[in-house]
């Protein structure tokens, strides 16, 4: 370790000391996702304050305080047993400890344990407190520059199963104006771009590869033009994987889109209602797209004002 650990610790009692840390609570602490120096002066603050640590992982738990030079209990939790270990933390609360969790790397409940616990301790009547930190997830988002989104979507892994994952990234795929984040792990991330390729070719797509990490990068491409990528250098296939599929734009819609009909019935409706109302009428009636609906409205408003 290049820094003196008391140092660290005096610096981040120096940054966090003065806000109030309550005992019988649960603090919920992010972790770097690959780089140490991404753990937060409060998540050191508490670590040291704190009775025990319940961690996905006790090698990890155990590396992790040992770097900060703290020396705690260690209770494991996991997806395996976070019934039954969340038991043990809830024994703590009750004898009024400070407890922390923290998962493998992230933040806890994402994609990884933590959920269970949170739930079991605010049922028992004790105080959740979560310590913000690192994310993949919001890592990846905030360098994918995609412009179109107004939103975006947790996806997480998708299903290992061929057909429930062809499924599933169709979902995905299909969502308008949103961005959606996928993680997948090095052994199966050839096959997922050439899906992607297959099923949605002029996607944008952001692949991060070990972010944080020494090897890290970022590219950003057509999604039919990845697998190609992927294959010129067999390093780009190795480390943990984090995808941002870019919003698809909202496609415009003419009145002819839709049937004479459906078009007919709106217009009745909305000669009597707001739009937002005589949309949602028309779709009930009619089984039409609301979105298509909407646009459709707009145009026959637009020429009905001039």
């Amino acid at each position: 370790m290049n820094i003196d650990a008391s140092l660290l610790r005096q610096a981040a009692q120096a940054a966090a000391g003065g806000q109030q840390y309550p005992t019988a609570t649960l603090y919920v602490v992010a972790t770097p996702i690959g780089n140490l120096a991404d753990l937060s002066l409060r998540a050191i603050h508490t670590l040291g304050l704190v009775d025990a640590l319940a961690c996905e992982d006790t090698r990890q738990g155990g590396a992790l305080l040992r770097h900060l030079g703290l020396h705690k209990p260690l209770i494991a939790l996991h997806q395996h047993n976070e019934r039954e270990a969340s038991a043990a933390v809830l024994a703590r609360l009750a004898a009024g400890e400070r407890v922390a969790y923290a998962s493998d790397a992230g933040t806890p409940a994402i994609s990884d344990p933590g959920a269970v616990l949170v739930r079991e301790v605010v049922s028992a009547g004790y105080r959740v407190l979560p310590l913000p930190g690192p994310s993949s997830a919001v890592t990846a988002l905030s360098v994918a520059g995609d412009t179109v989104a107004t939103s975006f979507a947790f996806a997480g892994f998708l299903p290992t199963k061929a057909g429930e994952r062809r499924s599933a990234l169709q979902t995905v795929l299909a969502v308008e104006g949103q961005s959606q984040v996928v993680f997948e792990a090095p052994h199966r991330i050839t096959e997922l771009v050439a899906l992607l390729a297959e099923l949605a070719p002029a996607r944008r797509v952001t692949v991060c590869r070990e972010l944080t990490k020494q090897f890290e990068s970022v590219t950003t491409a057509d999604a039919a033009s990845l697998p190609a990528w992927l294959a010129a250098d067999a390093q780009r296939q190795r480390g943990e994987f984090v995808l941002v599929l870019h919003a698809q734009a909202p496609q415009a819609v003419a009145d002819d889109d839709l049937p004479a009909e459906t078009l007919r019935v709106l217009a009745l409706l909305a000669t009597e209602l707001p739009l937002k109302q005589a949309v949602a009428l028309a779709a009930q009636i009619t089984g039409a797209p609301r979105n298509r609906l909407y646009d459709a409205g707009l145009q026959l408003k637009r020429g009905g004002d001039e």
